[in-house]
């Protein structure tokens, strides 16, 4: 089996690892931050420190995909995660009989199993070191690439990496799950390899978010999507581990006004105003200093083969290292261990050459992963679409039909049962947006609402309120 040294010892490069691990590989897994994970979750929330993880404590919400990948291919780490007080939480749980027509089999697809990131950073790490195969080496930076004899003329060949402190380690493959701030491409320009291709642009959205917790380790109930759009603003609501939870302000990185968020009265005055979400300030109280702000966000997306042929081979970039999307929608730690299966599953092929791998590892991300980037992408590009058109007190129009389909379904999601399952299949990523549309009469029942979804009343104030709310 290989040897493998994986990048980066966040939730994808601890999946990877285990994956590998599990299926005989020597791994080897290198993480720059130095400190361990402390024993409990208050410690873990109040005093580790992950600096290489600008989102560390940003509110986090782990998809039902995630739970049903991690139970499927990694049961110990469920278990883990479950040990350390994971939330096992599902949109239907609060939804009245008279949106959801009653319980169906089908429902335990939204049930998610989720966390604090420091929560279930440790608990993963925890199941990590239990993995046969894997090391995790802690406080290790990577200084470069090693290359060796290439396979084929003009490609660089990986054969493993030097860290700051000059040690070599050699490897069959090098894998990069070293996230948002990954710095492959360079690394991979310095041992002469052609320049990766790379879409890169701003998000365009920024976050103002804390965090709270109960006094008796309940959550408050959901009365609304986890993620839900208010206009000019959209907030998060997200149960999380041990009666915690993150709540969360998104607006457009060009409104200005939106800026006084930073201020905590300004804040709970703001989320105060949207009745469906009111409640999560009563419940508990704040476990986070002042207001969070997350900015400066990044969408990337990088092309490691090109025009058939790899820009080097003997690695692989998996999770945000490949390509990351707004975070709002919570999708990346899902993304990312759909990902790192899909490499577990190709280094199971016999006798593949390093090219031969390269391009096949490029396939599968075309095919496992892609569909996932491209629709984040194409909803958030809509969003700030709307967000932009109601600031200046116009109405949004796109040539995409996908976009009013979107909208007529959320729309709809209220008040069918059918159409509800598949907005939540959509919205939790258990089905890709097509997908969602193909069980026998959704399609019809949505085409059926028209334009109805422009005229739907939004439970939170118009534009002037939300000006007047941030004293502008």
């Amino acid at each position: 089996m290989a040897r493998t040294v994986v990048i980066g010892g966040g939730v994808v490069g601890l999946s990877t690892a285990m994956l590998l691990g599990c299926d005989g590989h020597e791994v080897t897994l290198l993480e720059r931050d130095p400190s361990s994970p402390p024993e409990t979750p208050d410690a873990l929330w109040e005093s580790w420190e992950r600096k290489g993880v600008n989102q560390f404590r940003a509110p986090h919400y782990f998809m039902p995909l995630f739970r049903a990948t991690l139970e499927s291919e990694l049961p110990a780490a469920a278990c883990s995660l479950e040990a350390f007080g994971a939330l096992r939480s599902s949109p239907m749980d609060a939804a009245p009989d008279s949106m959801t027509g009653g319980r169906r089999d089908s429902d335990d697809q939204f049930v998610a199993l989720t966390a604090r990131r420091p929560v279930v950073e440790a608990a993963l790490g925890r199941s990590a070191v239990e993995t046969d195969g894997v090391r995790i080496r802690r406080g290790v930076a990577i200084d470069a690439l090693l290359t060796g004899e290439s396979t084929v003329s003009g490609i660089p060949h990986i054969v493993g990496v030097r860290t700051d402190s000059g040690e070599e380690i050699t490897a069959d493959l090098v894998v990069d799950a070293s996230g948002r701030r990954s710095n492959l491409p360079d690394r991979l320009d310095a041992v002469g390899a052609r320049p990766v291709v790379e879409e890169i642009e701003d998000s365009g959205f920024v976050y103002y978010s804390r965090h709270f917790r109960s006094a008796d380790g309940s959550v408050p109930v959901n009365l609304g999507p986890l993620l839900a759009h208010y206009g000019s603003v959209s907030v998060l609501s997200l149960p999380a581990d041990n009666g915690t939870w993150g709540l969360g302000i998104i607006v457009s990185a060009q409104d200005t006004p939106m800026r006084a968020l930073r201020d905590v009265t300004t804040w709970e005055a703001m989320w105060r105003s949207f009745p469906l979400v009111a409640h999560w300030l009563d419940g508990g109280e704040p476990i986070s200093d002042g207001v969070a702000i997350m900015a400066k966000i990044e969408d990337r997306h990088r092309s490691f083969v090109i025009d058939g042929e790899p820009v080097a081979t003997g690695v692989a970039a998996v999770g945000d290292a490949w390509a990351c999307t707004n975070p709002s929608v919570g999708r990346g730690s899902a993304i990312g261990l759909l990902h790192a299966v899909a490499l577990r599953d190709l280094l199971r092929e016999p006798d593949q050459d390093p090219r031969a791998f390269s391009r096949a590892w490029h396939d599968a991300t075309l095919d496992v992963v892609e569909p996932w980037y491209r629709s984040t992408l194409r909803s958030d590009r809509h969003r700030l679409g709307e967000i932009e058109a109601l600031r200046s007190g116009g109405v949004y129009e796109t040539d995409d039909p996908a976009y009013a389909i979107s909208k007529a379904l959320e729309f709809g999601s209220v008040s069918d049962p059918d159409l509800l399952r598949a907005q939540l299949s959509v919205a939790m990523m258990t089905a890709l947006p097509d997908d969602a549309m193909a069980p026998l009469g959704v399609f019809e029942k949505v085409l059926a609402i028209g334009d109805a979804w422009r005229n739907a009343e939004v439970p939170a104030p118009d534009r002037a309120g939300l000006l007047e709310l941030v004293g502008a």
